[in-house]
């Protein structure tokens, strides 16, 4: 199973903190190939959606409220990149948005 299927199937069941840990090793990865900076950029988005989550669910408004503002610096690019896991990229918007009404 890929990273992104991972963290797709760690953000259904709210294991968030497990979110951020499954994609960080293909984030750096990524980051470090300049052909796919906008990919991983995506998942730097993703990472910090995940993470301001968990921050809430600790009680930690301030912090989430801020590393959800990185998720949203880089939302644009789930639209404007292609790459095979651009679908997989939008679903796990669409999940992070529905998670964060029901907590945030």
């Amino acid at each position: 199973m890929c990273s992104i299927d991972n963290f797709l199937k760690a953000i259904k069941n709210d294991n968030f903190v497990e979110g951020h840990e499954v994609l960080e090793g293909k984030w750096k990865e990524l980051k470090q190939n300049p052909k796919k900076l906008d990919e991983s950029k995506i998942l730097k988005g993703l990472i910090n959606g995940s993470t301001a989550i968990a921050l809430k669910l600790r009680g930690k408004d301030r912090g989430a409220q801020r590393v959800w503002e990185t998720f949203e610096k880089y939302r644009h690019l789930i639209k404007s990149t292609s790459c095979k896991n651009s679908i997989k990229y939008k679903e796990a918007e669409s999940i992070l948005d529905e998670k964060r009404k029901l907590y945030m």
